[in-house]
């Protein structure tokens, strides 16, 4: 019975932690920690009128991040439309500020869209098929990636390993094909932490291949940084690194995007893998870390493989073992797991 209410009370917690990230969702697209974070203490009135919403459901909304000690209130004792509402300073870049390294208000939109799909999801794990594409809208595309990449991947990532840094510091100018590249940051970051360099960046959705061409305008790197809405198995021509950043367990075919990677490169370059920092080997029970990217596989990135009928069917728990293999597969003599790793990653090169 101990065990038994254990799993309840597990349960009702997690319903509480899914419903706040909910009402965090409801904060990040109304823009309700931005107006509180760039024009201070507010009622539920205030508030309501800075953002264009109703004051009742805002009301609602405050009182909640209030009792959840999301937000600070100034008297309880209130009125309830005359309590002043403050989104504490520690709280500013985690909820507020997109470009902080601690921002997670996008978590609620990942978990928004992530149930939106459930219903052909189930269908899907009955028929081994993958669920069908999902579109961005109506939350669009959380860039969660981009304070990261701007931040550590040119400036802290890429010097520390070496070999790489060298050649991207050196002449003739490296060249450098970022498979994956989503809305286009990571291929940014290293272009303005190399400015030698130039970097073609290559994924299939087409949508995020709009957005990354705006953003190399946006940053004045549209002479050095180019993007293509293709596979990146088709792709061709010689570069001195080809890079696959958190991307690789989610491919279908990942021995052949390993082939086509290491046949464009030139001599002496090498293929960088960053990917999910999981257990070599499989755990039960496991570290919440390794809970939380089981989670993700089963809900997108398993999914998003399964629709090839020759697919890896690699998950989000691509362990280090399992790179080797793929490596090895596609032709890589070597394959080196780097003596560095964040809270979240674990970097790989393989040398041809």
């Amino acid at each position: 019975m101990d065990r038994t209410n254990a799993l309840v009370e597990r349960i009702f917690r997690n319903a509480g932690a899914a419903l706040e990230l909910y009402s965090i969702y409801l904060g990040e697209r109304l823009g309700l920690y931005r107006a509180l974070a760039e024009d201070g203490p507010a009622t539920s009135v205030e508030l309501a009128d800075r953002t264009g919403t109703n004051e009742r459901y805002i009301r609602e909304w405050l009182e909640h991040h209030a009792a959840s000690g999301l937000v600070d209130v100034d008297d309880v004792t209130a009125a309830p439309t005359e309590r002043r509402y403050t989104l504490p300073p520690e709280h500013v870049p985690v909820l507020a500020d997109e470009d902080d390294l601690d921002y997670h208000g996008y978590k609620g939109v990942e978990l928004a869209r992530a149930a939106r799909m459930l219903p052909d999801l189930v269908e899907a794990y009955r028929t081994g098929d993958a669920p069908p594409h999902q579109p961005w809208e109506p939350e669009g595309r959380a860039e969660f990636n981009r304070p990261t990449y701007l931040n550590l991947l040119g400036k802290e990532w890429l010097p520390a390993i070496p070999g790489i840094d060298e050649r991207l510091r050196a002449d003739p100018p490296a060249r450098v094909a970022d498979f994956a590249c989503g809305t286009g940051w990571s291929s940014i970051a290293m272009a303005q932490a190399y400015p030698n360099i130039t970097v073609h960046g290559v994924d299939l959705d087409a949508d995020a291949i709009a957005a990354a061409q705006r953003h190399a305008r946006e940053t004045g790197l549209g002479d050095r940084v180019s993007f293509s809405a293709a596979n990146a198995s088709d792709q061709s021509g010689r570069f001195d690194l080809v890079t696959i950043l958190e991307a690789l367990h989610d491919m279908s075919r990942p021995v052949d995007t390993l082939q086509t990677a290491r046949q464009m490169l030139a001599p002496g370059g090498s293929v960088l893998i960053l990917d999910e920092l999981v257990e070599d080997q499989f755990t039960a029970p496991a570290s919440e870390l390794e809970r939380y990217h089981y989670g993700w596989s089963l809900m997108s990135c398993l999914p998003d493989a399964m629709g090839d009928p020759e697919s890896a069917a690699t998950g989000a728990l691509m362990r280090p073992d399992t790179l080797r293999r793929y490596a090895t597969e596609a032709g890589f003599s070597e394959t080196q797991v780097l003596p560095f790793h964040t809270d979240l990653f674990r970097f790989y090169r393989l040398i041809p």
